[in-house]
């Protein structure tokens, strides 16, 4: 499978690392940036072998048979088209779009088109996601009742996130992170969402506290930041005791607590640095001829966007252009 990235940015250098781990049957075959400079050097440090100095003549390679987009959340909707209409699979980082109207109509044409899309949200295709849900249908906690997640970076210096013309924000970059650990570990039988969050001068948002109750009665507290280092960790409440889970981002090790006593660690499986697992799920999807993959369906990359909809629109956040 020829796998090509389109930008080269520092997310791009993860993928890149990323491919270059796995052997011969997945390779990182080409690289776009609207530099062609940038791009051959990045083709040189990375040793991928085609550069190209536009989007367009990546896509108009019959080589590349999965086009990882790397762009800021702000073109992932024009990238991802422009991919999808010249007939190429899609791995989309997330945030898969600036919001769930867009996030639709590539769902749509990428299903009329019978062509593979996905978000690349690592944490939905790593090993250690099976490892928590099996730890759940165990019941090793007894009934759980409530989460707490949070994901937080310092990044003031990055300037995309501070941008709102480049759906900048926490939201969208790193909030997106504790959304998807409530809804692996509870689902999406959400009553209500309830948020706040504090803005930079620009208009985006740099601090986010989340609610979500659930129809059942369960809440997930979610906090999100760019302003700075948090320790990224998901716990799991129960009758019974709790599960920690050491870096929601990349989790690291999953510890199980019977009341307040430390009875279970779970290492997860040694790995490249995470991002492989995805670009495996959609090999196996290309051979299998599917549009989506089952680690993070389409039905879950619409539910996502809305949620984030939901909060920006209580936060009065809009982003250029929407």
């Amino acid at each position: 499978m020829n796998v090509a990235i389109l930008g080269a940015g520092n997310i791009a250098v993860m993928m890149a690392q990323a491919l270059n781990g796995l052997d011969d049957s997945v390779g990182a075959y080409a690289v776009a940036s609207r530099e062609r400079n940038r791009a051959e050097q990045f083709a040189r440090e990375h040793h991928i072998q085609k550069a190209y100095g536009s989007y367009l003549e990546l896509v108009e390679d019959e080589k590349v048979d999965l086009v990882y987009i790397a762009t800021p959340h702000s073109h992932h909707y024009e990238h991802a088209r422009l991919c999808l209409e010249h007939g190429k699979a899609v791995l989309c980082e997330k945030a898969f779009t600036m919001n769930r109207d867009q996030a639709q109509e590539l769902i749509d044409l990428a299903e009329k088109k019978g062509l593979l899309l996905t978000e690349a949200i690592w944490t939905r295709y790593m090993p250690s996601r099976i490892m928590l849900q099996e730890l759940l249908e165990q019941q090793v906690i007894g009934k759980v009742t409530s989460l707490h997640a949070n994901l937080g970076y310092p990044m003031l210096h990055k300037e995309r996130l501070c941008k709102p013309e480049l759906a900048g924000g926490a939201l969208l970059d790193v909030g997106i992170y504790p959304l998807n650990f409530a809804s692996m570990v509870f689902g999406n039988e959400v009553e209500r969402i309830e948020g706040t969050c504090t803005k930079l001068g620009t208009g985006v948002d740099s601090q986010d506290s989340i609610t979500l109750i659930y129809k059942d009665g369960r809440m997930a507290h979610l906090f999100a930041s760019m302003l700075a280092a948090t320790d990224r960790a998901g716990l799991i409440f129960g009758e019974d005791g709790y599960i920690q889970v050491q870096n929601i981002n990349n989790c690291e090790e999953i510890r199980v607590y019977r009341g307040y006593t430390l009875v279970q660690r779970l290492e997860v499986p040694e790995q490249i640095n995470g991002y492989e697992y995805e670009v495996l799920a959609c090999r196996e999807a290309l051979e299998k001829g599917w549009t989506e993959c089952p680690q993070m369906p389409h039905s879950e990359t619409l539910r996502m966007m809305e949620w984030m909809d939901t909060l920006r629109e209580i936060w009065g956040i809009r982003y250029p252009g929407e």
